[in-house]
């Protein structure tokens, strides 16, 4: 449905129904499919045919959730994951192995950092991260000859920081090496990041695109742009044989679906984070309305950041799409139609008052959760960035004061009230 505005994607990408069949997108919750033939069954399993045999590999209903999402964001092949986290470490290591190198942005959600900077790193695979703000000649200067791949988030979380495509992009593919972004805050429905340079794009669906916070998800998308064949030396993976499938080369075999054909019949085989069709069935649900959601996410969190910003008590606020911030600019350049429904903010009291403030909240939960329909808060300090020190707390772009503050699709009138009658003495 290339075709198509985003609305009708959001709708109706992914499943057609064909005559007399289901309307609504169907849950194949089965783990197995039937065949007649040993023969058919024996070439699924040499990839030389395409079907269904097991759901860790493919499933029906995760491959039209995947469809869709494929498709909002532009690209030509997509998977589904078992989370956002699974997303990053399938996309990283698709192309990594041990005594590779990474670049990231340093600005990450506190458990991609840790990911990165120590979980891959136990497999071999090291990272250097780099200030998001960096010059051009820092970002290169961080490159290796084992370099295989670029990371960073559209909106970083917490940090809120506004990636610089253009400029990472430049980088990544000057030293012949993809860019990965993870889309997550932002959505296709306000930014495509493959129409800024990207190559492969991951999610957590988990957030905005389940949007109810009803199931756990993550997806991977592959714009096939990058020409893995051009540097067979650096990417042997994709280039030569997989032995595993009988010598099949994927490049070869698959072309611009090479990349995520390896990452389904190798890393989801041998490690399995796969997304149950019963939650891709709900995540299906929450696209549906995603722009229409989306949109008054980014109205509230602009409404509360202002009202936040008057208020005497309020030392700091940080929302991109506010006049005034440090990436307005990028906002403007990137995602003029809005950015994502979280700011952050600080008290002039510090972390105690934080502390304070939250726990006098009424209809704003503290949860350990971010973009969805319901308003939430958390301090990342003292939770999803607990296991980092100071010194990469800073680096992240997380302040020991920050409060995130993610803004539903509620009542801003109602929310406003609420943080207001949580900052009276």
């Amino acid at each position: 449905m290339s075709n198509y505005k985003m609305e009708t994607k959001c709708v109706q990408s992914g499943y057609n129904p064909g005559n007399g069949e289901p309307r609504v997108l169907p849950i194949v919750q089965s783990t197995t499919f039937r065949y007649t033939s040993s023969d058919q069954m024996g070439r699924l399993f040499d990839l030389e045919e395409s079907g269904y045999f097991y759901t860790r590999l493919q499933n029906p209903t995760n491959d039209a959730v995947a469809a869709k999402i494929c498709d909002m964001e532009g690209g030509v092949a997509a998977m589904l994951t078992s989370s956002g986290q699974a997303a990053n470490f399938y996309a990283i290591m698709n192309i990594a192995e041990e005594g590779d190198h990474i670049v990231c942005a340093s600005a990450l959600y506190g458990g991609t950092y840790n990911l990165f900077a120590h979980t891959i790193r136990k497999m071999g695979v090291k990272a250097t991260f780099v200030d998001p703000d960096c010059t051009e000649e820092e970002l290169n200067a961080a490159f290796q000859e084992n370099t295989k791949a670029v990371f960073g988030e559209t909106i970083a979380n917490p940090a809120l920081t506004v990636f610089d495509f253009e400029k990472f992009a430049k980088a990544a593919h000057a030293h012949h090496v993809p860019l990965i972004v993870d889309n997550t805050f932002a959505t296709p429905i306000n930014c495509r990041p493959f129409e800024w340079g990207a190559d492969i794009v991951t999610h957590s669906t988990t957030k905005y695109m389940d949007g109810h916070a009803a199931c756990v998800g993550g997806a991977i998308v592959d714009s096939g742009n990058f020409d893995w064949a051009a540097y067979g030396d650096k990417f042997a993976g994709l280039t030569t044989p997989d032995e595993t499938y009988h010598g099949i080369v994927y490049t070869e075999k698959f072309g611009k679906a090479a990349y995520i054909t390896k990452a389904t019949s190798q890393l989801m085989r041998d490690l399995g984070s796969i997304q149950s069709p019963q939650n891709a069935f709900l995540l299906n649900l929450g696209l549906e309305s995603l722009h229409l959601r989306m949109p008054r996410h980014c109205e509230n969190a602009l409404k509360m950041a202002q009202y936040l910003q008057g208020h005497e008590k309020v030392a700091w606020v940080n929302c991109p799409s506010l006049p005034g911030s440090k990436d307005y600019d990028l906002v403007q350049k990137y995602m003029p139609d809005g950015t994502c429904g979280v700011i952050t903010f600080g008290l002039k009291g510090g972390r105690e008052a934080a502390v304070k403030m939250m726990d006098k909240l009424k209809l704003v939960a503290i949860v350990t959760h971010v973009a969805d329909a319901r308003s939430c808060v958390l301090h990342p300090a003292s939770h999803t960035h607990r296991q980092m020190n100071e010194q990469e707390l800073l680096e992240a772009g997380v302040q020991p004061d920050l409060i995130r503050f993610s803004l539903g699709i509620e009542n801003i009138e109602d929310l406003i009230a609420d943080v207001e009658q949580a900052l009276e003495d």
